[in-house]
Formats: C-alpha cells, sequence, structure tokens
C-alpha cells in the first residue's frame, strides 16, 4: 500500500475554494487559513511550553516524589482514553470551527484565569489536580478537531507537510517555553507562571476566528439520515480495525511509542534534577534542546510529505533508533553540555512519529470518518501512555532515574523494530 495517492481531480473555482485553489503552488504558510492556525498554534504553544514544566515543578517541589508528579501525566492521558472515540464521534459531527474556539476558551480558564484568582494558601496540589483533568478534556477536544479539519484547506499531498509544519510550533513551545518558564518559576513562583497562558489561549482563538473551515459536502448531504451515535462507533471500529488494518498496525506501533515518550515528558523534571542536579533555569534549557531537535525534523519533514508509507515508516524506524540510543547514552554523563547534545538528539527522533502518522490517517481515511479514526487513534496510543507513565514513575522511585531513563530508551529501540515490521509489511501489500 502506499501512502501517497494520484493526482487530485480538478475542479473548477468557486467563491468558497479560490482562495486555497493555488495552495499546492504555494508554502503552506503563505496561505490565508494554514496561516492563521499556525500563528495561533504558536503563540498557545509557547504558553503550553511555560505552563508544562510550572506545573510538573509545582506538584515536585511541594510533594518530593516522582510518583505523584507523574499523576500530572497521568491526568492528562485520561480524557483521551475514557472520551476519545465519542469526541471522534462529535469532532465528525460538529462544527470543528466552534470545538476549536471553545476548547481554546475552555483552556484559558482553566490552566490561566483560574489559578490567578485562586489565593496562594488555597492552591493546593488536590485543585491542581482537578484544574489539570478539566483542561485536558478540552485538549482532548482540540487536538483531534484540528487534525481532522486540515483536509479542509491543506490538498491531499501536503497532509504530512501541514503536520509538520503545525508539530514545528509544538517545538518552538519547547524551545522557548520552558526557558521561560524556569525563568519565571525561579523570579516570582509556579502559580504566577500559569497565569500567563490564558493570553496565549485566547489568541489562538482569536487566529482561529479568522480561519475559514469548509465542510465537506457528503457531510452536509448527509444531515437528514444521520445514524445514532452507536452507529457512528461502530463504523469507525469497522473501518479502522477491519476494512483498514493499516491503521490498526500504526495505532498498535503508537502504542509503543507513546509508551515510552510520555514516560519521559512527565518525568523530566525528576530526571534532570536527580541525573544532573539541575534548578528550575538549567531543566528549561535542557528540554528547549528537545524542541531545538524537534523543531529540525519537523522542517525536514517537508520535504518527506510526497514519500510512500514504506519510506515514512522506515524513517520512523530511523528516528526511534536515534532517540533510544541518545537516552541510553543519556545515563552515562553528568555533563550538562553533552546532556543537553544528546536532548537533543533525542528531539530529532521524537519529531518524525506523529506528523507521519496523522498525514496516514488523513490519507486514507473518508473525511467524514477522520474525528473517528483519529479518536480510536488517540485511545489506544494514550492507553499505553498511561500504562507508560505509570510504570516508570514507579520504576524511577524504586530503582532510581538512571533505570527509568534506561527503560525509555529500550522501549524506544523496540519501537524502532516495530515500524521497520510495518514497513515491510506495506510494502508486500
Amino acid at each position: 500500500m502506499q501512502g501517497r495517492s494520484g493526482p487530485l481531480p480538478y475542479s473548477p473555482p468557486t467563491a468558497e475554494n479560490a482562495d486555497n485553489i493555488s495552495v499546492k503552488d504555494r508554502p503552506l504558510l503563505l496561505t490565508r487559513d494554514f496561516g492563521l492556525v499556525w500563528s495561533g498554534q504558536l503563540i498557545s504553544q509557547i504558553g503550553d511550553g511555560i505552563s508544562r514544566l510550572a506545573l510538573l515543578w509545582f506538584v515536585y517541589a511541594v510533594t518530593g516524589s516522582p510518583l505523584k508528579t507523574s499523576i500530572i501525566g497521568l491526568l492528562q492521558t485520561i480524557p483521551p482514553i475514557v472520551l476519545g472515540p465519542i469526541i471522534g464521534v462529535y469532532v465528525d459531527r460538529l462544527p470543528k470551527k466552534v470545538l476549536l474556539i471553545t476548547s481554546d476558551v475552555l483552556r484559558a480558564l482553566l490552566i490561566g484565569l483560574i489559578p490567578c484568582l485562586i489565593p496562594v494558601e488555597s492552591f493546593t496540589v488536590t485543585v491542581l489536580y482537578v484544574l489539570v483533568l478539566l483542561h485536558a478534556i478540552a485538549t482532548a477536544v482540540f487536538g483531534p478537531a484540528l487534525t481532522a479539519a486540515i483536509p479542509a484547506f491543506v490538498p491531499k499531498t501536503q497532509f504530512t507537510a501541514a503536520n509538520a509544519l503545525l508539530q514545528s510550533t509544538t517545538s518552538l513551545g519547547i524551545i522557548f517555553g520552558p526557558a521561560l518558564s524556569g525563568l519565571g518559576i525561579a523570579a516570582y513562583g509556579s502559580q504566577e507562571v500559569l497565569c500567563l497562558n490564558a493570553a496565549t489561549y485566547m489568541i489562538s482563538a482569536g487566529c482561529l476566528a479568522w480561519v475559514r473551515f469548509k465542510k465537506p459536502a457528503s457531510q452536509i448531504s448527509a444531515r437528514a439520515a444521520r445514524p445514532t451515535m452507536l452507529q457512528d462507533l461502530v463504523e469507525g471500529f469497522r473501518y479502522s480495525v477491519v476494512t483498514q488494518p493499516t491503521i490498526l498496525l500504526l495505532t498498535g506501533t503508537a502504542a509503543l511509542y507513546t509508551f515510552g515518550t510520555s514516560a519521559l515528558t512527565a518525568l523530566f523534571p525528576v530526571f534532570a534534577r536527580k541525573m544532573l542536579g539541575l534548578g528550575p533555569i538549567e531543566v528549561g534549557y535542557l528540554w528547549s534542546a528537545v524542541g531545538i531537535g524537534l523543531f529540525a525534523t519537523s522542517i525536514g519533514l517537508l520535504w518527506a510529505t510526497h514519500w510512500t508509507l514504506k519510506d515514512r515508516m522506515l524513517l520512523i524506524t530511523g528516528s526511534s533508533v536515534l532517540s533510544g540510543a541518545a537516552l541510553c547514552a543519556l545515563t552515562g554523563t553528568l555533563d550538562p553540555y553533552i546532556a543537553g547534545l544528546l536532548m537533543g538528539l533525542v528531539g530529532c527522533g521524537m519529531g518524525a512519529f506523529t506528523p507521519i502518522a496523522w498525514g496516514i490517517i488523513q490519507e486514507l481515511a473518508p473525511k467524514q470518518m477522520v474525528g473517528r479514526v483519529l479518536g480510536l487513534y488517540g485511545t489506544g496510543s494514550m492507553t499505553a501512555a498511561i500504562g507508560g507513565i505509570s510504570a516508570f514513575g514507579w520504576i524511577t522511585e524504586q530503582q532510581g532515574p538512571e533505570t527509568g531513563v534506561l527503560g525509555i530508551g529500550l522501549v524506544l529501540l523496540v519501537t524502532a523494530l516495530v515500524a521497520a515490521r510495518m514497513s515491510r509489511a506495506s510494502a508486500v501489500h
């Protein structure tokens, strides 16, 4: 099975698609709609990068427990697991623009405005856990809605490139966010740093308000005979498991990959503080090195958007080997500069999987079913993530951070083997 299709059929320009008709001939950021989406995501991802370290640092500073710190990661993965398939149905049914803007406004309130209004003595770890869980529910809606909306204003041949450019906003958020967060934590404290995120989410919502989301004609004409939610769920499950087994294989590979990377993200401040003795500012800079590597790979993927499925899975194989080997090497150094270089390589390796996986789903799934397929994909990968965070949180607390990092590296090396096998299977089909 190939990862790209033949030329798209020609359709004459209309008032609805005239602005985007020449998108194939222009860089994606020069199109009006994609440029607005990218700009909004850049601002909100920098805010996320600032708040992510502040959340983890607050819990670890108060409790001193790696296991309790990892609960933040667990709470962020529960909504996609429990609600993912149902969210997928509503992403396919409801206007994506409304879902995206509403999600951004809710996230601004939950992790931005509310922490500012809570008195310092009342801002306990329990309160933070509740806010993180509600924030994660809104994020569980936002992610699939944004990914499912990509086919509305990006041609099929550029899906991987669009996903890579959106991931570049994540990497830029990782580059600048943690460094700014570390400075903010040192100067003002974790609670005050969280307040900045409210403004970034509202800017993102403002950008999305100007984006034109076009509904597929098949969705509009099907409203009169809309199936029940259960029928929609069954249809999406059947397509992902039976009709298109490539998506099932991809979801399994993603589950293994997320088992390791989610644990790394959730426990990173613990690893850096215990293994290298770093403070919040240095931890922020070290995590920014991951963002630099992630950004480099995101830009590199712009040239891989036309590759076949086999070649893109081979790219995932090589990048997983790079991340796994770099993490294994990290356990053997105490030099923060060498650690920064290794974390940059980890970021390079981590940058390939998600844009490629999303691009494959966007290519294979019908437009009216992308949300459901992404919901099931997210449920599988996030279920693995919650297992990885729990397992490595316990391993790190019982056996030490070096054992935890080494274990995550080995998981990524196994991911490379699975991706290589999937590449061979796709070549046969």
